[in-house]
C-alpha cells in the first residue's frame, strides 16, 4: 500500500474547497438553518419523538448529519468530475499516485469538507434549543464512518459519471431521496409498518438514527446494529472505489 503523494493530493483537495468555502461551506450552513426555522417553527409544539426532547432539539443532529453526508459526497464527486471535463486529470494520471493515494485524499478531504459543513450547522443551530450530550462517542463514530462512506460513494460517482448531468442525476434520484427518508425530519416509527420496513433498508437511516444517539440516549434502533450496518457499507463502498481506482475505470480514455 503505497501512500506517497497523498498528502499534497490531499492538501490540493482541501484548498480547493475550501478558496470557495462561502459556496461549499457557507451555503450548506444557511439551507441546514431555513429548515430549522420551517419545520421547527410550524411542528415544535405538535411533534414529540423522544420524552422530553422537544422537536427542535430533535430535529438538529438530524440536519448536522444531513449536511455532513451531502458535502462528503458533493465534495469528491464534484472534483473527480471537474478534472474530467476540464482536461485536468491527466496531471494525476501522470504522477506515480497509486490507488490507496487516490482514496487516501479523495475521501479524506471529503471528510474534511463534510465535518466542517456539520461544524458550522451545529455552532449556528445550536442556539435555539442546545441538545444533550448523553454518549458523545456515538456522535464522532457516525460522523466519521458517515462522511467517509459519502465521500466514498462521491468517488464512484465521479468515477462513473461523463458529465454534469449524470452527475446531477445520481445526486437528485439517489443521494437526495436516501437523505431525506432517513429519519432527518421525523422518527421511522411514526410511519405505517410497510414503510418502517422499507426505511430499515436505507443505510443512511442507521447513520442518522446512531448519530442522534449520541445527543439523547435514545433512537430507533439499538447503536451496535447502526454500527455493524454502516461498517459494513463503509467496507463494501471503499473496496468497489478501490477497486474501480485500481482499474483506471474511465480514467484512461
Amino acid at each position: 500500500m503505497r501512500l506517497e503523494g497523498a498528502r499534497t493530493l490531499f492538501y490540493k483537495e482541501v484548498l480547493r474547497f475550501w478558496k470557495v468555502a462561502f459556496q461549499t461551506v457557507a451555503a450548506p450552513v444557511l439551507t441546514a438553518v431555513m429548515y430549522l426555522l420551517i419545520f421547527g417553527h410550524v411542528l415544535e409544539d405538535r411533534v414529540q419523538v423522544f420524552e422530553g426532547v422537544g422537536y427542535t432539539s430533535f430535529l438538529i443532529p438530524g440536519l448536522v448529519m444531513m449536511s455532513v453526508l451531502q458535502n462528503a459526497f458533493a465534495n469528491s464527486s464534484s472534483s473527480l468530475i471537474q478534472s474530467k471535463i476540464t482536461g485536468n486529470l491527466v496531471f494525476l494520471l501522470v504522477s506515480p499516485l497509486s490507488h490507496w493515494a487516490w482514496f487516501v485524499a479523495y475521501v479524506g478531504a471529503s471528510v474534511v469538507r463534510g465535518l466542517a459543513v456539520g461544524c458550522g450547522v451545529y455552532l449556528v443551530t445550536v442556539w435555539f434549543a442546545p441538545p444533550a450530550y448523553a454518549e458523545p462517542w456515538w456522535i464522532l463514530i457516525f460522523a466519521a464512518l458517515g462522511a467517509g462512506m459519502l465521500g466514498s460513494l462521491g468517488l464512484i460517482a465521479g468515477l462513473w459519471a461523463e458529465k454534469f448531468d449524470q452527475m446531477a442525476a445520481f445526486q437528485n434520484f439517489i443521494i437526495m431521496p436516501m437523505t431525506f427518508l432517513s429519519g432527518v425530519f421525523y422518527s421511522v416509527k411514526s410511519l405505517p409498518p410497510v414503510w418502517q420496513a422499507v426505511s430499515h433498508l436505507n443505510p443512511f437511516f442507521y447513520m442518522i438514527d446512531g448519530f442522534r444517539r449520541g445527543f439523547f440516549g435514545s433512537s430507533d434502533v439499538s447503536p451496535w446494529l447502526s454500527l455493524g450496518i454502516v461498517g459494513t457499507s463503509f467496507i463494501v463502498v471503499s473496496s468497489v472505489a478501490l477497486k474501480l481506482l485500481a482499474s483506471g475505470y474511465k480514467l484512461r480514455q
